[in-house]
């Protein structure tokens, strides 16, 4: 699976690549919303994970334009943020992402969070909401 990791924290990247890499897959990376959409139209990864803050655009405006190209309409977009307010879960639904992380990542239990994620998003695409 080709995953498109956009963060700006070079540890985080680092982390993200490393466990991606373990599972056996082939991790891109972006650091700015705007390398992200221009990467998700020219390499359309299978996934991305999307930090929410970030240097040019954020992560949910980012999510906006990734989804209106015509390939990426349901790719599996999942938000990683350090936000975790309420109405934070509605807004990242909301930008078009099928389900977020908290900072700071698990890396012995992230991929099996991606995992339920995905296979969550595919029973729920329709209804808009997630548990």
């Amino acid at each position: 699976m080709k995953v498109l990791v956009v963060e700006d924290n070079a540890v985080n990247m680092k982390l993200l690549k490393l466990v991606l890499k373990r599972y056996g897959h082939e991790a891109l990376e972006a650091l700015t919303g705007g390398e992200a959409v221009a990467k998700a139209e020219s390499e359309k990864p299978d996934l991305i994970l999307m930090d929410i803050q970030l240097p040019d655009m954020d992560g949910l405006e980012a999510t906006r334009r990734i989804r209106k190209l015509p390939s990426m309409k349901t790719v599996p977009i999942i938000a990683i943020t350090s936000y975790a307010m309420a109405g934070d879960r509605e807004k990242i639904i909301e930008a078009g992402c099928n389900g977020y992380f908290e900072k700071p990542i698990n890396p012995l239990t992230i991929m099996g969070e991606i995992d339920k994620i995905i296979k969550g998003s595919v029973k729920n695409e329709s209804s808009g909401s997630g548990r």
